[in-house]
Parts: structure tokens; sequence; C-alpha cells
């Protein structure tokens, strides 16, 4: 058997280009694999079948829309992954999952290395190869648009001579990314950051100062992971799936960013997660009620390290395992019910119970009925303030 890459393929230009230029320049037989993580628009096996056109020896399709949402989102969700406290890491999160197919892909077929269609100045060219590294570290990974300087107007011409099926064009100015987690898109005049985002730009989520009436739904978690919507059971795609819909209508869920990205270039981009935004609204506020002041506390710092950890490719690592670990313990009392009011762009909870809630009533009401005994307050304040009395009068006797 000759040499062979697996490819990741999108079916887009510079994959779809990428399968004749890793023949040329490596002399290996490619092996496009399309992965399914709910990323909508074309069928599966038109994407297949273009892959084989375009000149792949094989063509290999998996349905990962489950798999990305219960390994993958929901790990996200529970950790409440937001990069520099705004993006839902909606690409980031695909990444790992399509990594993992590749070197199994690879592996089953003997393969050698695996390849991608990531340009030199983005983040996912290391969220591929360093996944892909730490799943098979024998294979090679190769990147033909940034190890060939294959540039976009080259990938056109070369697509034009010689007649490959792809439908992008000189005329697209957008480099446009989406799954069932969200959507993003960048490039184009959102490369200045000063221009609006235009209305053209949105594909999941509508209008949001187009105001409709507002909906109400009510999401019930088990665990921290969504398993009911409006009281019907659902799995986590379904509720990711419903949640893009009924959210997605009263556009919520709209992001407009310069971010930093892991090779030290700010880009501006935009997002449309209305799904991710809504749940982690929702699971956020059920750990205000369920979680102790102190684990909560500390919660958001390991949220912000474990995101940036998902940001920067390290979805494999030993740090990034841990935390996992720590968060999971978190969630065993995330049981519950929120309700949210959608509209105007915005998810707001306006309802929150659990049977772990730790929110005391008569702890908390200023009516009759307080069980809350006052009197214990002095002291307690004495106490926690003796340090900073303490040194205070060091202070102002230097």
């Amino acid at each position: 058997m000759s040499e062979r890459v697996v490819l990741a393929y999108s079916g887009g230009l510079d994959t779809s280009v990428g399968i004749g230029w890793l023949k040329d320049a490596t002399g290996k037989e490619v092996v496009a694999l399309a992965v399914d993580v709910g990323q909508g628009g074309e069928d599966m096996e038109d994407i297949r079948q273009r892959a084989l056109d375009c000149g792949a020896v094989e063509a290999v399709v998996v349905d990962a829309k489950n798999e990305f949402a219960e390994d993958y989102l929901m790990p996200a969700l529970k950790a409440n992954a937001m990069y520099q406290k705004t993006y839902p890491l909606v690409s980031a999160l695909s990444r790992p999952v399509i990594a993992r197919h590749l070197a199994r892909i690879a592996k089953e077929l003997g393969a050698d290395s695996v390849a991608h269609g990531c340009t030199g100045k983005g983040n996912d060219q290391v969220r591929f190869e360093a996944a892909v590294a730490a799943l098979a570290p024998d294979l090679t990974s190769i990147a033909p648009v940034r190890d060939l300087a294959l540039t976009r107007d080259k990938a056109i011409i070369y697509a034009e001579q010689n007649n490959l099926p792809i439908r992008q064009s000189a005329a697209s100015p957008y480099s446009i990314d989406k799954n069932v987690w969200g959507r993003a898109v960048e490039t184009g005049f959102l490369e200045d950051p000063w221009n609006a985002p235009i209305e053209d730009l949105y594909e999941y989520t509508m209008d949001p100062s187009v105001l409709k009436p507002a909906d109400e739904v009510v999401i019930t978690f088990t665990a921290g992971i969504p398993t009911a919507i409006n009281g019907k059971a659902v799995t986590p795609l379904e509720a990711v799936e419903q949640l893009n819909i009924l959210a997605g209508k009263h556009g919520v869920g709209r992001i407009d960013v310069v971010e930093d990205r892991l090779v030290g270039i700010k880009s501006r981009e935009v997002y449309e997660a209305p799904a991710a935004t809504a749940l982690i609204a929702a699971h956020e506020a059920l750990e205000s009620l369920t979680l102790e002041r102190d684990v909560n506390r500390y919660k958001r710092g390991v949220e912000a390290e474990w995101s940036n950890l998902v940001y920067d490719g390290l979805w494999f690592s030993g740090l990034k395992r841990s935390l996992d670990v720590f968060i999971d313990d978190t969630q065993k009392y995330v049981s519950g019910d929120i309700r949210l009011k959608l509209q105007g762009g915005r998810a707001v909870v306006t309802g929150q119970k659990s049977d772990q809630s730790l929110y005391d009533f008569s702890l908390a009401t200023y009516d009759t009925g307080d069980t809350f005994d006052q009197s214990l307050s002095k002291g307690f304040i004495e106490i926690w303030s003796l340090p900073s009395k303490i040194s205070a009068r060091r202070d102002l006797g230097a």
C-alpha cells in the first residue's frame, strides 16, 4: 500500500484544493475525513463525493454530533467556558473531536500522517496538531496552506485549472466556521474593528432589535447537564438544538469581540451562539443556588484556566484532565430548574429552584419568621476585622 495522509476535510476551498496539493507535494495518497459536528448546510454525502471528485482515494464521513455534544459541549457547559469572559469556544471545542477521529482513521488505515487546512496565523493549526500529538505522537502533521504558502488566490486558480467541483469564489470575503454550539465569522470588512457587523453576517440568530413577544423556557439540569426543556426530556444534543432555535429567534448570543489569539495576534471575530449563551446563563444561576460560597468563588478561577487551555489547543493535556475532575465534583448537586426569559437579544433568569438548594428562606428573610441570630454579627465582625485593625495600628505608627 502507498503511503497515506488523512486530511480533515470540510468541503470548502482550502481543503478541496489541498487534496491535490498534498498529493503533488508528498506523493502520498490522500484520504479525506469529514466529521459532522452539527454544522448543517450541505449534505455530508455530497461533501464525501466532492472529496473523491477532487482526487481523494477514499473519503470517510463520521457523524459525531452526539459525541460532540456529550463529551465536549457538556464539559464546557459545566465549566461555564467563556474565553476572555466573552467567547464560548465555538471552534476550539470542535477541533479535539475532529483530531481524535483523524488519529483514529490514520491508525486504522495505516497512514503515517494527517493534514488540515489551517493557516499559520490562526489558533486551529495549534489545536489540531497539539491534539494529534497527544493522541498519536508517531503521526506527522501537515498543513498545506501554511507549509506550502498556498494562498487563497492561488487556491482559486488551482481549482479553476483543475475543474474542481467547489462553489467558493473570490467574491466571498468571509471565513466562516460553524457547528451546533455556534458560528464564527471573520475576515473581509470585519478586519477593521470600527466597522459594525451587518445583518447579512448572521445565520443562527434573528435581529434582536426587531422585538418579538418574550418566550419563557424552563431548563432542567441533572448534575450540571440539561436533561429537559419545558418538562420534556432531551439529550444534550437535543437541548442545544432546541435552544439554538428558541434563543436564536430572539437574537440571543451575538458576540462581537477583539480577542487575543494564541499566536499573539489580536483578531476581530463575530460569533453567534444562542444555545451556548442561554445554557451557560442558566447553569451559572443554578450553581449560585446550589454551590457553597467558597466552591463557587474558586470555581470561577478554574473556569478561566479551563477556557484558556481549551482555546490554546490543550484539550488532552494533563492539567485540563485534572481540572475536569474538580469541575465534575462540583456538579453533583447542580440539579434543578431554571426559568429563562428570551427577548431582545437577552436570556434573563427569572426563576430558579432546586431540591439541592442552599438558599434558606428563614435565614434570608427580613420579615417575621427570621431565624438568623443578628446578635452574633457584632462579635463576628470584631474577629473578622482583627488582622486589618492590628496592621492599621502598625501603619499609622510608622
